[in-house]
């Protein structure tokens, strides 16, 4: 069995803390931080990294292209439960 796993990168420079992959995130793994940037917007961060699916839909509706989103596909046969 193959399981896909995700990571994505966010630009925090790019950021301006509209919220809207916050909102389309399946998982709620995506919040907006109190830090600021050097525009001085809240940006994105991902707080469970490790449970992202990289289903892309913050990538998706990020207006400012803020996103990368990467799949990982990890083989599960190797492994025992």
């Amino acid at each position: 069995m193959i399981k896909t796993q995700g990571r994505i990168f966010i630009d925090i420079e790019r950021c301006k803390g509209c919220g809207l992959c916050v909102l389309e995130c399946p998982l709620k793994i995506l919040v907006l931080d109190r830090k600021i940037n050097t525009k001085s917007y809240e940006y994105v961060q991902i707080t469970k990294p490790n449970e992202c699916i990289g289903c892309a839909n913050c990538g998706y509706v990020c207006p400012d292209n803020c996103i990368t989103v990467y799949k990982i596909k990890n083989n599960m046969e190797n492994f025992s439960i």
